[in-house]
């Protein structure tokens, strides 16, 4: 799997997790998920993405400020996963 194809992974893993009223496709790369003029995602959404992304990719998110670095539009997200420490 390429970068590209995880970022489309990832807007889809958040429309079937959030439930969101926005198509996968219509979710940029660099678009805002928290915050005026992004998704208007809120803290239960915070919380939902860290399981999803621990169960989907192993991506361990522990830190309140690792959350909010990691958790910022889905670009972030996917360099997160893509660049986890390989489990053995």
């Amino acid at each position: 799997m390429n970068e590209a194809e995880l970022r489309n992974e990832i807007r889809a893993l958040l429309v079937e997790t959030l439930m969101l009223p926005t198509a996968a496709e219509e979710i940029g790369d660099d678009r805002a998920l928290f915050g005026p003029g992004g998704l208007g995602l809120d803290s239960v959404d915070a919380l939902q993405l860290v399981v999803a992304l621990d169960k989907h990719y192993g991506l361990k998110i522990s830190d309140q400020e690792v959350a909010k670095q990691t958790l910022q539009t889905v670009a972030t997200m996917a360099r997160a996963v893509w660049s986890r420490p390989a489990t053995a």
